[in-house]
């Protein structure tokens, strides 16, 4: 008995040891932008759109499982993978795309931040530089780790979506129908919101994120079987949360007519929960979803492309030890942060075209992961299975498709 109890602390342990780091990952891709696109989606055309995240769900566990298993297997980031498979020229590309993608989340994040303070009656002109300079203080000065669980914490509101679908009583079996029905509205919009759609469920600043966590953790391959559900649990967690936003807003505010212009009315539809307090809830929760990220994102940024490039990296170098990853970090933060304090911004926009921008980057990284993953030289027994190879080409294939088909209808003048 005594044997047996302590087979079951060890495995309890071993489970504690490597839980984390897809989770994380996973969650703080529930950002500003995230959250905008999937209660934009169902408000503007109810739960036509539940079949695509369904579909999703698979490609976006694969893909964070190819990347943590990446991790484990080189104990590499993605960004030094890069580099060593194909060179500098092509790395060079890959960190371009990166920044990119980042800086385009950041922005978005910090529109967030804008949306969620306006609730309270707070300027933009003061809410955005305040937090811009509080984001760049907690990271840089090494106590960011400190309150990453407790905004995490405050960001995980939004499960409140799931409570308030089930209050607004939409008829499940239609919902139900929807997630195995696919529908096209062919229109301009529906597909970028698509691509938005993909673009922040399957970011491609997540992969960085995720495999450069496994790493940091020191999470081996021997303990990668252990990991690895880490990862998918993250993952497909992120999605059911993701699909309730989508399912409550088309609920509550897609038969209303209400299209979500701004902030206010995304929070309505948790008004079967909180009522009167829907906007203060929401505002907590975008609030602190928007900081984590805002920190995250341009760090995760700053970390791979100086890893890439092979300069000095480090929340405890100093400005002459590491001028790349302190001017990249102070710049993308910043520099965001100016960007919406341009006047008469839609936020809700900028945080729906972030997502596309997301969308159209991503199979371009892909393709560099697919040749990595699949690579024996790098990943010996652990290459992919067909399966994954399987999800992951038609992932990005559906990308590219979706993306040529949306900018030939802008050429030809199609709305």
């Amino acid at each position: 008995m005594a044997r047996t109890e302590a087979k079951k602390r060890v495995g309890l342990l071993a489970v504690l040891s490597v839980i984390g780091p897809g989770i994380i990952a996973a969650s703080a891709g529930n950002d500003s932008g995230g959250i905008s696109t999937y209660s934009v989606a169902g408000a503007r055309y109810g739960y036509a759109m539940l079949w695509m995240m369904l579909a999703m769900t698979p490609s976006f566990a694969i893909v964070q499982e190819m990347a943590g298993r990446m991790g484990a297997v080189t104990g590499k980031g993605f960004a030094a993978l890069i580099r060593e498979r194909f060179g500098l020229r092509p790395t060079f590309v890959a960190m371009m795309l990166l920044l990119t993608s980042n800086a385009a989340t950041t922005v978005a994040e910090f529109a967030g931040i804008a949306a969620a303070m306006e609730l309270f009656g707070v300027s933009r002109l003061v809410s955005v530089p305040v937090a811009a300079l509080a984001v760049w203080m907690l990271v840089t000065r090494g106590s960011y780790r400190r309150v990453e669980k407790v905004l995490l914490a405050l960001s995980s509101v939004f499960v409140a979506y799931i409570v308030a679908a089930f209050l607004a009583r939409p008829d499940w079996g239609v919902v139900a129908t929807s997630f195995v029905t696919p529908r096209i509205v062919p229109t301009q919009a529906f597909l970028a919101l698509a691509i938005g759609l993909t673009g922040t469920t399957i970011a491609p600043w997540m992969q960085f994120l995720v495999q450069s966590n496994i790493v940091d953790k020191g999470i081996s391959v021997k303990e990668w079987a252990l990991a690895r559900w880490d990862v998918i649990v993250g993952a497909l967690s992120a999605n059911v949360v993701a699909c309730f936003i989508i399912i409550t807003t088309g609920t509550v505010l897609h038969p209303a007519g209400i299209r979500i212009e701004d902030a206010g009315e995304a929070a309505r539809a948790l008004a079967p929960l909180a009522g009167q307090h829907a906007e203060l809830l929401f505002s907590v929760g975008l609030l602190s979803a928007s900081v984590l990220s805002a920190a995250v994102l341009p760090l995760t940024a700053s970390y791979a492309i100086c890893e890439a490039f092979g300069w000095e990296a480090g929340l405890d170098r100093s400005w002459s030890e590491a001028p790349a990853f302190n001017g990249l970090y102070t710049f993308v933060i910043f520099a965001a942060a100016a960007y919406i304090l341009v006047p008469g911004l839609d936020l809700i926009a900028i945080m729906l075209v972030s997502q596309v921008v997301n969308g159209m980057m991503l199979p371009f990284l892909l393709i560099f992961m697919m040749v990595i993953v699949n690579d024996r030289r790098i990943m010996g027994r652990h290459v992919n299975s067909p399966l994954n190879n399987a999800l992951a080409w038609t992932t990005i294939v559906v990308v590219i498709t979706l993306t040529v088909v949306l900018l030939g209808m802008t050429a030809a003048g199609i709305g």
